[in-house]
């Protein structure tokens, strides 16, 4: 199992999203807890963007509802750095 390790950017802006969008905060536990359990399992559809945005990963809560959330892995840490909505997801 991997140990998550939130940066303080990372808590900030998950507030945020989860106050503009208190019903998506039950899928969002689920979504943590299968990254936490195997960052590929695969009703995360993790995936690597493209172009200006290739350094991050895009993580899916549901169909509908997709978070890109900068991340590294060290040895068995997840360092979660960054959240945002994705930009083409109209919530």
């Amino acid at each position: 199992m991997f140990k998550l390790i939130e940066t303080k950017t990372y808590k900030r802006k998950l507030k945020k999203i989860l106050k503009k969008h208190p019903e998506i905060f039950k899928k969002y536990e689920k979504t943590i807890y299968l990254l936490e359990a195997n960052p590929f399992h695969p009703s995360l559809r993790l995936h690597k963007l493209k172009g200006e945005m290739q350094e991050f990963y895009l993580v899916s809560i549901d169909m509908s509802n997709r978070i890109i959330i900068d991340f590294i892995v060290i040895d068995e840490q997840i360092f979660l750095i960054d959240i945002e909505e994705h930009e083409e997801v109209y919530w």
